[in-house]
């Protein structure tokens, strides 16, 4: 990415190197986030430039810098957004280093993994659950870790839970919800019958518009889809005591509204990032629900046209590149 409203540009880097404390990785696979399209489309402002993208990053350890721990060489590990933090900030030292003061990003500030090769700093790679292959395994690396948060936020696992926008992230956290005994209410863009399937297919109990009211009060909503007006929607579904939690990094404006909605200790909240331990909680949970990832595997020279196919909403699941 040289510039934001600009298609990608397919170019030959020179072979990173791994320095201390980091990994050199050859790319299986990369996932492809709407965090991507957040950046391309310039509504997350700054982006190291020219930056290569990619935060769902599934590869082997090809190369080890000084001083790191606990990988060798042809280990298989992912790599997250949350790329670094510094460790020192007010944030970090109380256990909330999503929201430290100076991270880095993986496929924002750092080099992602749209790529054959890329380095990250060993101690926020993780080892994966065998249970999935490379590409099955990409998804999990953001999609189902923020969706993993963000159902974390909603409190104990609901029983009647919402989930508003029914892509990459909501079809991995569906799953969670419903092995932990939930009744999932999929609500998707009007008229995207074909969401609504998946939705069922997954075990959804009801499908409708993001127009629609479920038939029953919610006890939480998650919302994956970045459109504000889903707030006061999903406000108006959840009962007395209800949390709404907005996934996303980005998210239109939202349009007023009264305070009856809010009142009644109704919440809202918003998700910023992951921690590590979400990591390791999730990817230990994953495998034993048993979370299954819904894949389309994509040329790595088609990461435009996947992305594309994204934004169009023409994706069951999540696009994966494939150097």
């Amino acid at each position: 990415m040289h510039a934001a409203h600009e298609p990608l540009r397919l170019e030959e880097l020179p072979m990173p190197t791994p320095g201390p404390g980091q990994l050199l990785i050859k790319v299986a696979a990369c996932g492809v986030c709407r965090t991507d399209l957040h950046i391309i489309d310039g509504e997350l402002t700054r982006p190291k430039l020219p930056l290569v993208l990619g935060h769902e990053i599934v590869g082997h350890v090809s190369g080890i810098g000084e001083g790191v721990a606990g990988f060798r060489e042809g280990d298989r590990v992912g790599v997250p957004w949350l790329g670094h933090t510094d460790g020192t900030c007010p944030y970090c030292r109380m256990g909330r280093e999503n929201l430290c003061d100076n991270p880095g990003f993986t496929g924002y500030d750092i080099n992602g993994g749209y790529a054959e090769y890329t380095v990250a700093d060993h101690e926020y790679c993780f080892h994966l659950p065998e249970a999935y292959s490379d590409a099955e395994a990409a998804p999990l690396l953001c999609a189902g870790l923020i969706g993993y948060r963000t159902l974390k936020l909603a409190g104990t696992f609901p029983k009647r839970l919402g989930i508003y926008g029914f892509g990459a992230a909501a079809h991995i956290i569906a799953q969670v919800a419903i092995g932990q005994g939930a009744d999932v209410y999929a609500l998707t863009r009007p008229g995207d019958d074909a969401a609504q399937a998946f939705a069922k297919r997954l075990g959804a109990v009801w499908t409708g518009g993001s127009d629609e009211t479920p038939p029953e009060p919610l006890d939480a909503a998650l919302l994956f889809a970045p459109v504000g007006a889903l707030i006061p929607a999903a406000l108006k579904a959840v009962r007395k005591g209800g949390t709404v939690v907005s996934g996303g990094i980005h998210m239109s404006e939202i349009p007023a509204f009264s305070y009856d909605l809010l009142w009644e200790e109704r919440v809202v909240k918003s998700v910023a990032n992951l921690t590590r331990a979400d990591a390791e909680e999730f990817l230990a949970l994953a495998p034993t629900i048993p979370v299954k990832t819904s894949v389309e595997p994509m040329p790595l020279k088609d990461a435009n046209i996947a992305l594309e196919r994204l934004r169009d909403g023409k994706l069951e699941g999540a696009a994966v590149l494939i150097p």
